[in-house]
């Protein structure tokens, strides 16, 4: 029995985060004891088509900046949030995240710690922001923050300022760069390639396709070895669709990423990827 009180805006809250219907998040959300994070995997493995699986959602309203070094070797990604669009579709306050983004590539910057001690002008900017605060009436803040250092840096800004990515590679491409961190953008993979997927996700979705292969009636009394072989192949799709290189190339649908980059240069790879999106 839960100890939390599953209130209207939690249950509102979770519908909103995954498209499931209110009864489902509602049971979700009470076998959970309330976890928004296991209440999500509690409707994938009831087979619910869970919309969103992957959450940028730390900033509601914001501006999001993603710049590269003159040299291309250094990328930096910030997120300044807000809490309206009224303010973050503001040109003084775009431009205020725009000082924000060229303070940290000038000064190397390797975390938003160093970056709120990082001074313009003379101030702060940790001072900078709790007077832009003031003087808007809105909290702000640094709330991401992202570096890439590769031999070439990318960076591309997607969605009046909602999206910022960052793509390294292993040598200069502009054009491959651009073209990668479009999709990106639009793609949101997990991770370059199923091989740099992270040993935590990889358990977390295996388990959920075991559990989705289990409740199907269908499979009811099937060996386990029967089960372990299909959640397999789930798993292979699960890369197939959420790794950069296997992603189908948004500017051409017959062909990977990983074949693009090969059609531009054989030996060009990307080495990792940084994205920050306002939720």
């Amino acid at each position: 029995m839960s100890t939390v009180t599953i209130t209207a805006a939690d249950i509102n809250k979770l519908r909103q985060m995954t498209g499931a219907g209110m009864m489902d998040c509602r049971k979700a959300l009470t076998e959970t004891n309330g976890n928004f994070e296991e209440a999500i995997d509690w409707l994938r493995k009831k087979g619910a088509k869970v919309a969103a699986l992957r959450g940028d959602r730390e900033a509601k309203e914001g501006v999001v900046i993603a710049q590269t070094t003159a040299d291309n070797t250094t990328g930096i990604a910030v997120c300044i949030s807000c809490e309206t669009d009224f303010v973050s579709k503001n040109t003084d306050f775009v431009a205020f995240a725009k000082s924000i983004a060229d303070a940290a590539i000038e000064s190397n910057v390797k975390s938003a710690e160093e970056l709120n001690n990082v001074s313009i002008n003379g101030a702060k900017i940790s001072d900078l922001v709790n007077d832009k605060l003031a003087s808007i009436g809105e909290k702000i803040g640094i709330s991401k923050f992202e570096r890439v250092d590769a031999p070439y840096v990318a960076s591309y800004i997607h969605g009046a300022y909602r999206i910022g990515v960052l793509v390294g590679l292993n040598k200069a491409s502009d054009e491959a760069g651009k073209d990668v961190a479009m999709q990106i953008a639009a793609m949101n993979p997990v991770a370059v390639d199923p091989e740099s997927v992270a040993a935590d996700v990889v358990a977390r979705e295996k388990a959920i396709v075991t559990d989705q292969i289990k409740n199907d009636p269908k499979m009811a009394g099937k060996p386990d070895a029967m089960i372990e072989k299909i959640a397999e192949g789930k798993l292979n799709a699960f890369f197939k669709e959420n790794t950069l290189v296997a992603q189908p190339f948004v500017k051409d649908n017959g062909k990977t990423v990983g074949d693009f980059l090969k059609a531009v240069d054989a030996g060009l790879k990307v080495t990792e990827f940084k994205r920050v999106a306002l939720g």
